[in-house]
């Protein structure tokens, strides 16, 4: 009997040893690969990739080698890596019937990066959400809204939506509906209009300006008034030229209708 105890007691010391290097090798293990990948992120050749690049690479790389020291802490442990490599097998074919959803994501990441619908500092639009795209990783994508909120989107599900990118080309039309009353002048209005977009400071000059009667509104007349600026100050641009046409309206006396409604009480 105390021989069996001293071999149980002697393969568990053996065992305890073996775990707790195995465990060793995973906690310097990950330690060596975070100093790797801040050095590959300081590298000459990763800083020359554009930003969505770097991210995407930094996350997919760091995975592969943390499962590598994963296994080679399991090696360490004795326990044979044909039959390893066989539940891995095993426990990947349920675990990607369970999480089709996540295989579809890293799909989708690679999709994004190949097609590159967007890239890191673009200002997109899902018809759900918006906002600056600050990461894109492995599986989701992070953006940042105007009111600095962080909202993160599969990249499955971005794979196959319909993506408004705003700040995918470095110019962009401000076209603003302005309405006047219908006894306005059109001409006069017309010539007030262009002179505003002609003396903003967020014009294109080498673009053309484009101010037409659009339509006959119900109770007014809609003008539009179109001219190109920079995709950056684009909001800056219609908040300017907004405040101007209102300024410039009043100043000619020429009225904005809105709504009314006349209420007759028969006595």
């Amino acid at each position: 009997m105390e021989e069996i105890l001293d071999k149980i007691l002697a393969g568990l010391v053996s065992f305890g040893g073996k775990l707790l290097f195995a465990g060793l090798i995973i906690i310097i293990g990950f330690r060596i690969i975070k100093f790797i990948m801040n050095r590959l992120k300081k590298g000459h050749m990763f800083q020359k990739l554009e930003k969505s690049s770097q991210t995407f690479l930094y996350s997919i790389v760091t995975v592969c080698l943390k499962c590598i020291v994963v296994l080679l802490a399991i090696a360490e442990l004795g326990i044979p890596m044909t039959s390893v490599v066989a539940l891995i097998g095993s426990f990947g074919l349920a675990l990607g019937l369970a999480l089709q959803g996540g295989l579809s994501n890293i799909a989708g990441g690679v999709m994004i990066m190949l097609f590159k619908p967007f890239k890191v500092g673009d200002f997109i639009d899902t018809h759900t959400d918006s906002g600056t795209v600050k990461e894109i990783n492995i599986f989701h994508t992070i953006l940042e809204t105007y009111d600095n909120k962080l909202v993160v989107l599969p990249n499955g599900t971005l794979s196959n939506t319909i993506i408004v990118n705003y700040t995918a080309s470095k110019k962009r039309l401000l076209d603003i509906p302005v309405t006047v009353d219908y006894k306005s002048d059109i001409d006069k209005t017309k010539e007030i209009l262009t002179e505003i977009l002609k003396n903003s400071k967020y014009l294109l000059e080498s673009e053309e300006i484009l101010v037409a009667l659009k339509e006959h509104g119900e109770s007014a007349l809609v003008f539009t008034a179109r001219m190109w600026v920079k995709t950056d100050d684009y909001w800056n641009a219609r908040f300017e030229v907004l405040e101007q046409i209102k300024k410039v309206l009043d100043k000619e006396k020429i009225s904005i209708p809105y709504p009314q409604l006349d209420v007759h009480l028969d006595k």
